[in-house]
């Protein structure tokens, strides 16, 4: 540092010319690996990183940004961010399932089989009460229906396509016609004892081509 001085009339001028400070070399961006090996406190790897952290360019440009960030958080409408926020939770209600139909299903709400598929019964036999809904295994179309005081009573055949159809037996009621389309949420009649029937029971069969065949086949199990 050089001084010098002038003396005017009525004012005495100090002047200080310092030379311009350098790199600052006293604190690198980057320490030396010797100084890192040197410290006690905490892994190498943590030791060379929190140097570089505390170093005081990296906090004033850290700071800086931080003040920047505040300073445009501040000028984005809130509303805006509830609308972002709407939109991402309308997308991701659409994004769940869209149905919950059934394909294949028992005929009966609650399913409790008396009677299996065997030699000389070529269906199953659901236990139920007088008045208990009957809906078909699957979607289809009303193929036949008959009322009898014998055999099958009060019943009603759904062709499923295919030449898959399905017969249910000893209804009570019947609450479709020939011809009609069901699906698995038509209620196609009310269990009961009509026919050759001992107890309230809905006899169940599944047919291909005519012939009976196991409803095990066909049915979730």
């Amino acid at each position: 540092m050089t001084k010098i001085t002038l003396h005017l009339p009525k004012h005495r001028l100090h002047i200080e010319l310092t030379k311009r400070r350098g790199p600052d070399v006293g604190n690198p961006l980057f320490p030396d690996m010797d100084e890192i090996k040197n410290i006690k406190k905490g892994h190498k790897i943590s030791r060379f990183f929190r140097h570089i952290f505390e170093h005081k360019n990296i906090r004033r440009l850290l700071g800086t940004n931080l003040a920047l960030m505040l300073i445009a958080s501040t000028l984005v409408p809130s509303n805006s961010l509830a609308k972002i926020e709407a939109e991402q939770s309308v997308i991701q209600e659409q994004s769940g399932p869209l149905t919950t139909k059934r394909v294949v299903q028992y005929p009966t709400e609650e399913v409790k089989i008396t009677q299996g598929y065997r030699l000389f019964h070529p269906g199953i036999d659901l236990d139920g009460l007088t008045g208990d809904k009957i809906r078909p295994i699957k979607d289809g179309k009303v193929e036949a229906i008959d009322h009898s005081k014998f055999a099958y009573g009060n019943a009603v055949i759904v062709n499923h396509g295919s030449d898959i159809t399905s017969l249910y037996a000893h209804l009570s009621e019947i609450f479709v016609s020939e011809g009609q389309e069901v699906t698995t949420n038509t209620v196609i009649g009310e269990m009961g004892a009509t026919g050759r029937a001992f107890g309230d029971h809905l006899h169940l069969e599944v047919r291909n081509h005519g012939i009976p065949i196991n409803p095990y086949s066909v049915l979730p199990r």
